[in-house]
């Protein structure tokens, strides 16, 4: 469903991108081309800031929203996500964020007032809660990465999870592409 939030701000989708019919798609939300956002996923951009604002919601170019995940932000604040990024299934993105090109979120992590470096890798229920991770750095799963973490003890991508996190914003590219030639079928 795409739809005006109470400002009257209404999503802007590119015409390659994929939006499923269960999804919902509200407010300042704009969505690049090749983009999949994928079943009962949210992306919402409704909320004002104290001067009556809101900084959109970006997704770039060749990203996957997977099903169920929920992107929104506090206050109008902006929330950005790179090009070829994958956000995994029922993962939260909650602004103010920002996440860089090729980053992988795994599946039922929570993201929050962070920035998230091109080339990250943040695997299963990992929470970055107030920390900006720099490019190719590498979150277990189930870690909790805040303010006071020493970053320094945190490990690199390695080229095979760097191979997975391409892999996976291929697939999803794929399908993209049936996905729309579905839709020419009705």
């Amino acid at each position: 469903m795409i739809r005006k939030n109470p400002n009257g701000d209404l999503p802007v989708i590119h015409e390659s991108a994929y939006i499923d019919f269960t999804a919902i798609i509200c407010g300042k939300v704009i969505i690049e081309e090749n983009v999949f956002v994928g079943p009962y996923a949210v992306i919402r951009a409704d909320e004002l800031d104290e001067n009556g604002n809101i900084e959109p919601i970006r997704i770039g170019a060749d990203t996957n929203i997977q099903d169920g995940v929920v992107i929104h932000s506090r206050a109008g604040t902006p929330v950005i996500i790179g090009k070829h990024s994958s956000i995994a299934h029922r993962a939260i993105v909650h602004g103010p964020c920002t996440v860089g090109d090729g980053v992988f979120i795994g599946f039922n992590s929570v993201l929050y007032n962070c920035t998230v470096g091109h080339g990250c890798v943040v695997r299963h229920n990992a929470v970055v809660d107030g920390a900006d991770l720099p490019p190719g750095f590498y979150v277990p799963s189930t870690e909790r990465i805040g303010p006071a973490t020493d970053l320094e003890a945190m490990r690199k991508v390695t080229p095979r999870q760097s191979d997975f996190s391409e892999s996976v914003v291929r697939t999803n590219h794929a399908l993209v592409q049936g996905y729309k030639k579905l839709h020419n079928e009705f």
